[in-house]
């Protein structure tokens, strides 16, 4: 399998550089690895999974590999083929647009009620976050720079103080961060994306809930905007080919 999937700084290791994964809570354990490298484009969409080789590479048995990915066929980023096994769940345009426009809604209002709920220590520790990931955005650290985005994008679900829209968001979680995950490869878009993380700090020091919602929400319609860029530009390349492009092939994207 190509482009190798999590940072290793993430993994553990044997002394033949294998991957170890603790024997407790195995099943689960399988399911997020596979979930990242899916999120992250390491399986693209539309690629036939190859068990096999994905079992050695996880160093697990096909028990529990095959147990997860019927879960991740639950979460829509796998589909289950009858006689033909199972494939990455692709990406479309049209899928897209309709996610985001949902998202978009439901996280502003997580924006704008955190403008208003958001405690000196939440403050505090959202604005450790945006700093860190500021870093990365400078170093060009991709990865880091993208878990610490997702990181700061649950803390508003968290500090909006709002069960329910946590519990709605949460159902559209994993199809967000898949899609968002493969807008942070315009350079350009990741300058904007900056902007309006510097922007929305500002809107919660002022306790601006309107200004809060307006700025988030045209944050997410953009990241939506360039994902729809990016798999139109595709869809262009590879006409009738429902495969996703990896991380090796978005990085020559545009």
């Amino acid at each position: 399998m190509k482009d190798k999937a999590e940072p290793r700084s993430r993994r553990k290791y044997d002394s033949r550089g294998k991957l170890i994964i603790t024997r407790v809570s195995l099943h689960e354990q399988v399911v997020g690895l596979v979930r990242q490298m899916i999120v992250s484009g390491t399986l693209p969409g539309g690629e036939k999974i190859r068990v096999n080789e994905l079992a050695q590479e996880l160093d697990v048995s096909m028990t529990p590999l095959r147990e997860a990915l019927k879960v991740l066929a639950g979460e829509k980023l796998v589909e289950l083929m009858p006689n033909r096994g199972a494939r990455v769940a692709p990406m479309t345009v049209d899928g897209v647009k309709e996610l985001f426009e949902v998202i978009a809604g439901i996280e502003a209002l997580a924006a704008e009620l955190a403008a208003n709920r958001i405690t000196d220590d939440e403050m505090v520790e959202i604005e450790a976050a945006h700093a860190k990931m500021a870093l990365h955005h400078q170093h060009g650290e991709r990865d880091q720079y993208f878990d610490l985005n997702r990181k700061i994008h649950d803390m508003i679900i968290t500090f909006a103080g709002n069960e329910t829209l946590s519990q709605i968001r949460a159902q559209l979680s994993i199809q967000a961060e898949r899609a968002r995950f493969l807008s942070v490869v315009s350079g350009t878009h990741r300058m904007e994306a900056m902007k309006d993380h510097e922007d929305l700090m500002e809107a919660f020091h002022a306790r601006d809930s309107k200004k809060a919602y307006e700025i988030w929400r045209q944050h997410l319609i953009s990241s939506g905007e360039e994902t729809c860029r990016i798999l139109k530009l595709w869809e262009n390349e590879t006409a009738g080919d429902d495969h996703i492009p990896g991380n090796s092939e978005l990085n020559s994207t545009g």
